[in-house]
């Protein structure tokens, strides 16, 4: 999920741009861009949900979401959709653009969540929720590779780890841990569910997303 190049050169990997909505539909490709965006966002949905009938630790975010529910009268998806729109206040001082990514992101996600939860069980046996776990890391980390490198910008969380990493120099890597680490913190003060999985989610999904985003990063036409 490296962003080291700023332009684009004959044999140099496509760049991550920052482009505005108007300039994102006009940039090219967009068809499979927009079905590239739209898949990444229900699967990054379903993984969350994945690790929640997993049962052996939610995401970090989501420790966050469940902390947060037990103070207010919101379902899991819905709690994403609300910290989706507070998180977008932090956009502001790391001047990250926002795109079509940013509101589908905040809306879809959440709802993604919702329809999975209802559509899983938790499983009975151990393997089996070790295998949703762990398939929610990876499945995680595949649907961010796909809407960010749908290149029609970022959504609320991911602009926030992507404005870090433009902002002080830091790798995607150490940027995505990081914020991992304190959501699970503060949700854990609001009585949020934490377990291994979101060890293994946060230590993982940024060397996950980072090592597939060069394959997915759509290169547009030069403007």
């Amino acid at each position: 999920m490296t962003e080291t190049a700023t332009t684009a050169t004959t044999h140099a990997a496509p760049a991550l741009l920052d482009l505005g909505p108007v300039a994102q539909v006009r940039a090219g490709r967009l068809p499979r861009r927009l079905c590239q965006l739209t898949v990444g966002l229900v699967l990054y949905g379903a993984s969350l949900a994945m690790m929640v009938r997993g049962d052996l630790g939610l995401a970090p975010w989501d420790v966050l979401h469940s902390g947060l529910i037990q103070h207010v009268p919101l379902s899991l998806g819905q709690a994403v959709v609300v910290t989706s729109f507070v998180v977008l206040l932090l956009w502001v001082p790391l001047r990250e653009v926002p795109g079509i990514a940013t509101i589908a992101n905040a809306l879809v996600v959440g709802f993604s969540a919702d329809a999975t939860l209802a559509l899983l069980r938790r499983p009975e046996a151990l393997w089996a929720e070790v295998a949703l776990t762990v398939g929610g890391v990876l499945l995680c980390g595949f649907a961010t590779a796909l809407y960010i490198g749908a290149q029609l910008g970022r959504g609320p969380r991911d602009g926030l780890m992507t404005g870090l990493h433009r902002r002080t120099g830091l790798s995607i890597r150490l940027v995505r841990t990081g914020l991992e680490i304190a959501v699970v913190l503060i949700g854990l003060a609001l009585g949020g569910v934490a377990g291994l999985g979101t060890v293994l989610f946060a230590l993982a999904i940024g060397p996950v997303a980072q090592a597939l985003m060069p394959r997915f990063l759509v290169e547009l036409p030069p403007r």
